[in-house]
């Protein structure tokens, strides 16, 4: 099966900013096309983003905005599974094209760090990041350069179908199911020096994420994911709803106990999943969460 892998650089902290596109294409296990261009985000450009990835607001002041070049970026993704290396640019581009009131392209979405993960057992709790698994795997790659970061993503995801036996259909189906198959989500050991350290969280009702890989995020952002709502509780995130599993209530048992703790003053977060995708996840999709990699994509 055939691929194109995505990657864009954005001029802030704000997701839909992005400033720079890349794609690179692969046919019978091999890169066969790339394609990049630079993007008018009409929006600030943080200084320390500048200092990461080297783009500036001179430098796309006569490029394409979003609305104007996604024709053509759609053009290319409609159809495709398009590999993306942690949730990032998913979210960026879904966040881009809300924001300017445009359709997203129909395709299909395979996250290559949560490949990494599955295909090598030393990346299964942490080091997944781009940079550490192509220094790893011998993959020359340089980094925070948008059509760089698309064709390594590519490149390790072909190394994982090769080392696991596995093709591209078998990895979609595979990074739904568990990294390890007994896992409790209490399991999840929360990365210490994670930015979210030291937040207990719980879960409720269904997630489009599955509720392993949601607790291994939020685990490597640092949170410690509980099954039930405590006093120790400080993050709840509520996902859909199944009414007929409520005993005639409007909201789960582990919602209205936090409400009431709340009531109690208790300090307790309720998130909606969009939250989560755009906080939690936000800062658990990179290994090493320093203030560079959280603001700039890593």
């Amino acid at each position: 099966m055939d691929f194109v892998a995505l990657d864009f650089e954005t001029a802030n902290s704000d997701l839909a900013s992005i400033c720079q596109i890349g794609v690179a294409g692969f046919e019978n296990s091999r890169f066969c096309f790339s394609w990049e261009s630079l993007v008018n985000p009409n929006d600030s450009f943080d200084q320390f983003n500048v200092s990461i990835h080297g783009i500036t607001e001179e430098m796309v002041a006569s490029s394409p905005t979003w609305s104007q070049i996604y024709t053509t970026l759609a053009e290319i993704l409609s159809g495709k599974i398009v590999v993306t290396h942690t949730a990032f640019d998913r979210v960026a581009s879904h966040q881009a094209c809300r924001l300017a009131n445009i359709r997203e392209a129909e395709c299909i979405w395979l996250d290559s760090a949560r490949v990494v993960r599955r295909a090598w057992t030393c990346f299964a709790r942490s080091g997944y990041s781009l940079g550490n698994v192509a220094a790893e795997l011998g993959i020359e790659y340089a980094a925070h350069n948008a059509l760089e970061d698309a064709h390594c993503a590519g490149q390790v995801l072909l190394r994982a179908i090769a080392d696991s036996g596995l093709n591209l259909s078998q990895w979609l189906n595979r990074v739904t199911q568990p990294i390890f198959a007994s896992h409790e989500l209490s399991e999840y050991a929360p990365n210490s020096s994670g930015p979210l350290s030291g937040e207990v969280l719980v879960f409720t009702g269904a997630l489009s994420l599955t509720r392993h890989e949601a607790a291994a995020l939020a685990a490597q952002a640092g949170c410690t994911i509980a099954e039930g709502v405590t006093k120790h509780t400080t993050v709840l995130v509520v996902g859909d709803q199944d009414i007929r599993k409520l005993a005639g209530y409007e909201k789960s048992s582990k919602h209205r106990k936090a409400e009431a703790l709340i009531v109690g003053g208790q300090h307790i977060r309720i998130l909606s999943e969009d939250d989560f995708q755009t906080s939690i996840v936000c800062c658990a999709i990179v290994n090493e969460p320093s203030a560079e990699e959280l603001i700039v994509h890593p």
